[in-house]
C-alpha cells in the first residue's frame, strides 16, 4: 500500500519539504520547495510538483508557526492530500535519542534538554513538530536526527579529553549530517566495502570516515560548529580563544554564539560572503576572497589526512553537498596534494562533473554523488509508522 510521507527540514529562517509517495517498491518524489527567509520583512514560498512550479510568492512569514501553515495551503493549492506521516530532520538527538523515532508527548519533552547541543536548529525544528502537531493532531510525526548515523564511532574516538563526569552529562562527540552520509552509504551499495571518506561540503561542512558501511569518526564534534572552516562557523578552535573572547573582550555567551557561528569561517576571513561560489567568482580579484577559498581547502585537506589516520588507509573519496556536488575547483583544490595517498584527479571529469573523477589508474577512487536527505526521511518514516507497507 503507498502512503504519502511530508519530509521537514527546518531552520531558523528557512524550511525546505518535499513530498513523497512510498510503499508497494515504489519511492516517488511528488513535489517540493520552501519557504525562505522567515522573520524577515519580505519572505518567499514555492512549490514545485510534476516538474512545473505551482506556488511562487513573496510574502511574510514571522515564525515557524506561520511559515507551515504557508505550506499546508500551498500544499492544497496543487492539490496535494493531507499527508499519512511526517518526517522531521533533527540534528541531534543528544545521549538519549539513538536512534530515529516516532514523536510523542514524551519525546517532545526530552528533547528540550538537548538544545546547548544544537542551538542554531533544534529550536526551529522543534517549533515546527508543534505547528504541524496543531495542524494535523492526527497524523503521526517521526524525528530522523543526524547524529543517528554516527552512534556506531567507537568511544576512543567520541569521548573528549575532559573530566569523567561530563561524558555522563553527554558531553561527547556526537557527528552531524548523519541522513546525507546514510544516504551516501546507501547509493554505494556493495562498493562500500573498503575505507571510505565522505566529505558533504555546504555552507555547514563535515567529513565522515566509514569501514564497509560502519562510521568510525567524524570531523564535527559535540554541536555542528567543531571540524571544518564552513560557511560563517569557525570549525575547531583552541579553547584559549574562547577564553581570550571571555576575559580580554568582555565577550558574553550570546556574543560568543554570534561569532562563532554567524561571523566566523568564509565569511570572516574574506570580510565579503560565506558563499563559495561568490568567493570562487570575486577570488581573481579580491585577495581576502582567494584566501578564504584557500584555507577551506587547507582545513578539508588536512581532516580528510585525520579520517585516513582513523581508517588506516583510504580506498574511495565521495564529495556531497552543495559544495561537494557542484565547485569543481575547489574539489581541485582540495585534491591537490593528496596525491601521496594514491589520488589522481582527472581534471576534464572534474570539470564535466562526473560521478567518478578520479584517473582510471588512481589508486583512490574519487566520486561525485548527490545527496538526498529527504529520501532517507522517507525510508525511516515509512518504517516506523508503516512497516507492512513495503518499499526499500
Amino acid at each position: 500500500m503507498k502512503r504519502q510521507i511530508l519530509c521537514i527540514n527546518s531552520g531558523s529562517s528557512s524550511i525546505k519539504f518535499a513530498l513523497y509517495a512510498m510503499g508497494d517498491g515504489e519511492e516517488s518524489a511528488l513535489g517540493g520547495g520552501a519557504v525562505e527567509r522567515i522573520g524577515q520583512s519580505a519572505g518567499r514560498i514555492w512549490l514545485q510538483r510534476d516538474g512545473r512550479t505551482r506556488v511562487d510568492r513573496t510574502d511574510r512569514f514571522p515564525d515557524q508557526h506561520g511559515a507551515l501553515q504557508a505550506i499546508l495551503e500551498a500544499l492544497r493549492q496543487a492539490g496535494c492530500v493531507n499527508p499519512d506521516g511526517v518526517g522531521h530532520r533533527l540534528v541531534s538527538g543528544g545521549p538519549r535519542y539513538l536512534e530515529h523515532c516516532r514523536i510523542d508527548a514524551d519525546f517532545l519533552e526530552h528533547i528540550r534538554e538537548y538544545l546547548r547541543f544544537a542551538p542554531l536548529h533544534l529550536p526551529a525544528e522543534i517549533a515546527a513538530v508543534e505547528a504541524l502537531q496543531a495542524a494535523w493532531p492526527d497524523i503521526p510525526q517521526v524525528a530522523c536526527f543526524d547524529t543517528a548515523f554516527h552512534r556506531t564511532i567507537p568511544e576512543v574516538a567520541s569521548r573528549l579529553p575532559l573530566p569523567r563526569n561530563l561524558w555522563h552529562e553527554g558531553v561527547r562527540k556526537y557527528g552531524f549530517h548523519g541522513l546525507s552520509y546514510e544516504y551516501i552509504v546507501s547509493r554505494l551499495a556493495g562498493a562500500i566495502q573498503g575505507r571510505t571518506i565522505i566529505a558533504h561540503l555546504g555552507n555547514g561542512a563535515s567529513l565522515a570516515a566509514v569501514r564497509d558501511g560502519r562510521c568510525l569518526d567524524t570531523s564535527m564534534g559535540l554541536t555542528p560548529t567543531g571540524g571544518l572552516v564552513m560557511g560563517t562557523r569557525c570549525g575547531d578552535l583552541d579553547p584559549g580563544v574562547i577564553l581570550y573572547l571571555l576575559e580580554e573582550k568582555g565577550y558574553d555567551g550570546s556574543q560568543l554564539e554570534r561569532v562563532l557561528n554567524h561571523l566566523s569561517g568564509l565569511l570572516g576571513i574574506s570580510a565579503i560572503s560565506g558563499d563559495m561560489q561568490t568567493l570562487l567568482r570575486l577570488r581573481a580579484s579580491e585577495p581576502h576572497a582567494q584566501q578564504a577559498v584557500d584555507i577551506f581547502a587547507y582545513s578539508a585537506r588536512k581532516q580528510i589526512g585525520a579520517m585516513v589516520a582513523a581508517l588506516g588507509g583510504i580506498d574511495r573519496l565521495v564529495f556531497t553537498g552543495g559544495i561537494g556536488e557542484h565547485a569543481a575547483p575547489m574539489r581541485w583544490a582540495i585534491c591537490r596534494g593528496l596525491e601521496y595517498l594514491g589520488l589522481q584527479l582527472d581534471p576534464l571529469r572534474n570539470d564535466a562533473q562526473n560521478t567518478v573523477i578520479s584517473t582510471a589508474d588512481s589508486v583512490v577512487q574519487v566520486q561525485v554523488i548527490p545527496t538526498n536527505e529527504d529520501l532517507i526521511i522517507a525510508r525511516h518514516t515509512q518504517r516506523l509508522l508503516f512497516p507492512r507497507s513495503g518499499g526499500q
